[in-house]
């Protein structure tokens, strides 16, 4: 299947988004933060980026933007969030990721979600 890099700080969302992929038969790297970021990139070589907007230190915003600016800029990122009020997802699709989903995470919607933004289409 795929190898997928998940930027999550909360521990439950990161193991459930895990424990769904995983049964998807999906490689996966987990990371709390920006920390070692483009380090892991540079090692996995992922498909896909899920990647929370509120994180400690740098947001998930400004993770976008040194991606974008690096040799990895083409590597889809899907904002991961609980940022759910108006505007947010325009914000976050104008700024760049390819596509926009929402916590808490619907646990049968989400895996049909993941594999449509594998295949390259959008996600809103």
């Amino acid at each position: 299947m795929a190898t997928i890099v998940i930027v999550e700080d909360n521990p439950d969302n990161m193991k459930l988004i895990q424990t769904i992929l995983r049964l998807r038969g999906h490689t996966l790297a987990g990371l709390p933060g920006g920390d070692g970021l483009l380090d892991t990139i540079d090692r996995e070589r992922p498909d896909l980026i899920l990647m929370d907007i509120q994180l400690p230190e740098r947001d998930g915003f400004e993770l976008l933007e040194e991606i974008r600016e690096s040799p990895h800029a083409a590597t889809r990122v899907i904002a991961l969030t609980a940022h759910a009020m108006a505007g947010d997802r325009e914000r976050a699709l104008a700024a760049g990721f390819d596509g926009y989903v929402t916590k808490p995470i619907d646990i049968r919607e989400f895996p049909e979600l993941i594999d449509r933004a594998l295949e390259g289409e959008r996600i809103d």
